[in-house]
């Protein structure tokens, strides 16, 4: 039997998604966000979110719009601007935060999609991403009620010399939400430049992993050698076209004839 992961619109791929899932979603700032999955499941309903991301989207665009509609409980992320409603949201408690740094924070989803429990790493160290006292959550009067825990911070000499690794454990989530350019009725995806960072170890992280790209093609036309993520990490794709508008979250220009 052939295997056909094609869903005929992004609303049937995220039906399933339950109150209180938990998701990793793609997308390096703007770039590569799986914007028709995440309105397909703004309109499906579904509230109480915790999503791994990282970045919110913007006000009015990408997982903005689920943070704009209280979906969104906790938000794991390397990177919080360009999102005043997410910083109103925070300092205000209405929602939670775990602030990673973006290296471990793709790690971290990797790891969780390759099956490797926790690793350690010298980002963080004698900082409070170690330490622990983060701000997760505030209350409506501003006072911290939450704050991140100590991790275990152990001596490695990797190459001969010594060093303190922070002990890091990864990340497996419900569902993953991902844009891919090009992608196959298999699941193999291709990514555009730097919609590649971070939606293969995102896509990697969740159990179920549903894909929209904007060419989907039969198996075998794309190039085993192009292929950024096999398509035994993907559950469902739905092809969304060509023509869908992508944004970016500051343009900037220079006179022509100036120097760069």
């Amino acid at each position: 039997m052939a295997i056909d992961k094609t869903y005929a619109t992004a609303a049937l791929a995220v039906a399933d998604i339950p109150d209180g899932a938990s998701l990793a979603v793609g997308g390096f700032g703007l770039s590569g966000n799986p914007v028709q999955l995440i309105e397909a499941l703004l309109a499906q309903g579904a509230g109480n979110l915790s999503v791994v991301s990282n970045n919110c989207g913007v006000d009015g665009w990408g997982l903005g719009i689920l943070l704009e509609a209280g979906r969104i409980r906790k938000m794991t992320s390397s990177y919080v601007g360009e999102n005043k409603e997410f910083a109103r949201r925070y300092l205000s408690g209405e929602l939670e935060l775990e602030l990673t740094p973006q290296g471990t924070l793709a790690e971290k989803l990797r790891a969780g999609g390759a099956g490797i429990a926790a690793f350690y790493t010298r980002t963080g160290v004698g900082t409070q991403v170690a330490e622990g006292g983060l701000p997760q959550l505030y209350d409506a009067a501003g006072n911290v009620v939450q704050a991140s825990s100590p991790k275990d911070v152990r001596t490695f000499a990797p190459g001969g010399a010594e060093a303190e690794y922070v002990l890091e454990e990864s990340i497996v989530t419900d569902f993953s939400l991902v844009h891919a350019a090009r992608g196959d009725r298999h699941g193999n995806l291709v990514f555009n430049k730097a919609a590649r960072q971070f939606s293969p170890p995102a896509a990697m992280a969740g159990r179920i992993c549903i894909a929209q790209v904007e060419e989907l093609v039969e198996p075998g036309q794309i190039d085993p050698d192009a292929v950024h993520l096999p398509g035994i990490y993907v559950h469902r794709i739905v092809e969304v076209g060509r023509d869908i508008e992508k944004r970016i979250e500051k343009r900037t220009v220079r006179t022509i004839g100036t120097e760069a």
